[in-house]
């Protein structure tokens, strides 16, 4: 028990400690990490706003494509029935 009395007391001090050295030092940390921080916070930002925007002009490259594709194999299918059928609307063959 003894043991475990002296660690929780070392663990308490340690941490009050560190605590204590926080609180002092953050306020002259913190303006030089928000200074690193905020450039490279504005960079990731601008980035993904770049890549979204590729992103989007992909995609709608990547449709209008799609949709060529799906007229030119709607016009080929409508041209096949037309020779497939007479002109009466009989078979052809």
């Amino acid at each position: 028990m003894a043991l475990f009395d002296n660690g929780l007391k070392g663990n308490i001090l340690s941490g009050l400690a560190i605590g204590i050295g926080a609180a002092v030092l953050a306020p002259a940390v913190m303006p030089v990490v928000a200074s690193v921080m905020k450039p490279l916070a504005k960079a990731a930002i601008k980035g993904g706003i770049m890549l979204y925007e590729k992103g989007r002009e992909t995609v709608a490259e990547v449709s209008e494509i799609v949709e060529d594709i799906v007229a030119e194999a709607k016009a080929e299918m409508a041209e096949v029935q037309k020779e497939t059928v007479g002109p009466e609307g009989e078979s052809g063959a």
